[in-house]
This record gives structure tokens, sequence and C-alpha cells, in this order.
């Protein structure tokens, strides 16, 4: 099992609002940083909304519709790295 405690505070945050919002704050501690979201169905299409708005709330990071794809919503992992690339851009 990945442990999310050596994480950086993006990976973390996602995983938190994940395990808690998705996962009724993930009791058998199922969630990993490479977990299929999509394969087991964590991530539909109100979840990803509910995620991309709690990203910009939380991380201040505006996910654009052309990252919005199975490739950058894979996994907690894709997700972090996708959003810490938005946040490096100038004007991010």
């Amino acid at each position: 099992m990945t442990d999310v405690t050596g994480t950086d505070e993006v990976t973390r945050a996602i995983t938190e609002f994940i395990r808690e919002r998705f996962l009724d704050g993930d009791p058998k501690g199922e969630l990993e940083v490479d977990t299929p979201l999509l394969a087991w169905g964590v991530l539909n299409s109100l979840n990803t909304v509910l995620l991309l708005n709690h990203i910009h709330d939380e991380l201040g990071v505006k996910v654009p519709p052309s990252r919005i794809s199975a490739r950058d919503l894979k996994s907690v992992r894709t997700i972090a790295s996708a959003v810490r690339e938005l946040a490096a851009r100038p004007g991010a």
C-alpha cells in the first residue's frame, strides 16, 4: 500500500478529499495514489465536477476542459501531476 503521508500537499489534499467525499472515509484504507479511479467507478461525471471544484477552491488551480481526460483523471498520482503542472504555468 502506498502511504500518502510523505507526499506533497497537492497529492495529500486530493487523496483526503476523495476518501472523505467518495469513499466514506476509506475505512479499509484501499485508496492508494495509483488506484484506478475511473476503472473502480470512484470518479463519475458528478464526482469529477466535485473534485475539480475542490481543486479550484482549495488549491487555486482551474483545470481547463482540455485536461479533463481519462489520462489525467486515471489516479490520484495523475491528477496531482496535472494540477502541479497547471499551477506552475504563468498566469495560473
